[in-house]
C-alpha cells in the first residue's frame, strides 16, 4: 500500500497587510455581492412569473369554455402580477431602507 501524506505550509507574516501567502486573493466587496444577488434573483422572479403566465394562459384557452376554470386560470395570472410587483417593490424598500442607514 502506498501511504498519502498531506503537505501542509506555514506563512507567518508580521505586517497582516503585506503578506504575500501565495493564495489568490478576491477583491470583492458585499456590494458587489448584493448586486449580483439582485441580478439573478430578479431575472428569476421574472422567469417564474412568465412560466406562470403562460401556464394561466394555456389554462384560460383550453378551459375557455367552463366558466370556473376560466376564472381560475384568470386568477393565476393576476396572481402572479401581483406577486412579482410585490417582491420587486419589497425589495425596493429593503435597498432604500438600507442604503439609508
Amino acid at each position: 500500500m502506498i501511504g498519502v501524506v498531506a503537505a501542509t505550509a506555514k506563512v507567518e507574516c508580521l505586517d497582516a497587510a503585506n503578506c504575500d501567502t501565495g493564495l489568490p486573493t478576491i477583491a470583492a466587496s458585499q456590494a458587489n455581492l448584493q448586486s449580483i444577488l439582485q441580478i439573478v434573483f430578479g431575472i428569476i422572479a421574472v422567469v417564474a412569473v412568465v412560466i406562470i403566465v403562460i401556464w394561466g394562459g394555456l389554462r384560460l384557452i383550453t378551459e375557455g369554455s367552463n366558466p370556473q376554470q376560466a376564472a381560475k386560470a384568470r386568477n393565476t395570472i393576476i396572481y402572479a402580477t401581483a406577486g412579482l410587483v410585490i417582491a420587486l417593490s419589497g425589495e425596493l424598500i429593503v435597498s432604500f431602507v438600507l442604503n439609508r442607514l
